[in-house]
């Protein structure tokens, strides 16, 4: 992917990564900790975690794109070095998410209706239906993991989009911009 409306993709995609990543981490950590936070965003946040694992390698490829256009720096060379650690980040947040969303809907469906009595047999005797979970969704231990995991997993994402965020900054922006005001363009008053 090269250009979009005459700008580079990779500046336009780099901003919903930069921002959705660690959205879905803070979301991650929330639905792990949190269950009337489970209950809204479980789900969703499953889905966007997925979209941005869709989206950190076409932000990486239209990145490789610009960076074969632009003059190689040490800056931009650290960039793109840290920007292919984005998907170590956004693949366990979506895993970890989809993970969330599944013991929720398991626990849902144990915890509201799982056992469900069937037509009496002769003897007037209900018969008791268990539905099989897999991911042990009424674990407090499992639930305790998970949690562990969704902070070390989440604070680790924010903190790579932090540095690749930052080196990418740096990349574009050092000695470009000056502590003073530029003059051009006064009439000198």
């Amino acid at each position: 992917m090269g250009t979009v409306n005459g700008l580079p993709a990779h500046i336009l995609l780099v901003h919903a990564v930069v921002v959705l990543l660690p959205l879905t981490a803070l979301l991650l950590v929330l639905t792990a900790a949190w269950p009337q936070a489970r209950r809204r965003f479980a789900g969703p946040n499953a889905v966007l975690s997925v979209l941005v694992v869709i989206l950190v390698p076409l932000t990486t490829s239209a990145g490789e794109w610009l960076e074969e256009r632009l003059p190689g720096t040490e800056l931009l060379h650290e960039h793109a070095e840290l920007g292919d650690t984005a998907i170590f980040a956004a693949i366990p947040v979506a895993l970890l998410a989809l993970v969330i969303w599944w013991r929720h809907r398991e626990a849902s469906v144990a915890g509201s209706g799982d056992e469900h009595l069937g037509a009496t047999g002769g003897g007037g005797v209900a018969t008791a239906t268990r539905r099989r979970t897999y991911l042990a969704p009424l674990s407090l231990t499992v639930t305790r993991v998970v949690t562990v995991l969704a902070v070390l997993i989440g604070g680790f994402a924010a903190y790579d989009t932090y540095r690749i965020g930052d080196s990418g900054a740096k990349a574009a922006w050092n000695d470009k911009v000056s502590s003073t005001p530029a003059e051009q363009g006064r009439d000198g008053d």
